[in-house]
């Protein structure tokens, strides 16, 4: 099934990008949630007319961006956890406690910006990459320490 992204989707493309998908992921999950339309004849016309437009608002957004990652690029933050033998955590840092602690000291981070590969299960010092925009990465320094 062929899909016109609506907003970045991670590890399939960008805005405005035509992709294949499959088709319950495209049915079920794409377009219910407002990612992807259906690539149609007439969208895809459509898309070639509105690439201008599409082209200007990933300029904003990056701009936009780059003046976010100028001031919570190398942050700094702490997460205390409870820890097991072997400095391993009873549960894990999740993208979702990273982007609280961060929105708590005044930066606006969604949970879905934070991209962890895997959650954090053992104590240390991570650096953790934020996706502000398409192609706009900024680097937090997260302290994952002992209760």
């Amino acid at each position: 099934m062929e899909v016109i992204l609506t907003e970045d989707v991670r590890n399939l493309g960008e805005m405005g990008d035509v992709v294949e998908v499959a088709a319950g992921y495209g049915r079920n999950y794409l377009i219910p949630k407002g990612l992807a339309l259906p690539a149609s004849a007439a969208r895809k016309k459509e898309l070639e007319h509105k690439r201008a437009l599409i082209d200007t608002k990933k300029q904003k957004e990056r701009e936009a961006a780059l003046g976010i990652r100028s001031k919570i690029d190398g942050v700094s933050i702490t997460i205390a956890k409870r820890v097991a033998e072997g400095d391993t955590l009873y549960g894990s840092v999740t993208e979702r406690e990273i982007a609280d602690v961060l929105s708590a000291e005044g930066h606006a981070i969604e949970r879905r910006q934070v991209e962890l590969e895997t959650n954090l299960d053992e104590l240390g010092i991570y650096k953790v990459p934020v996706k502000l925009a398409s192609g706009v990465y900024a680097h937090v320094k997260v302290w994952v320490v002992a209760m």
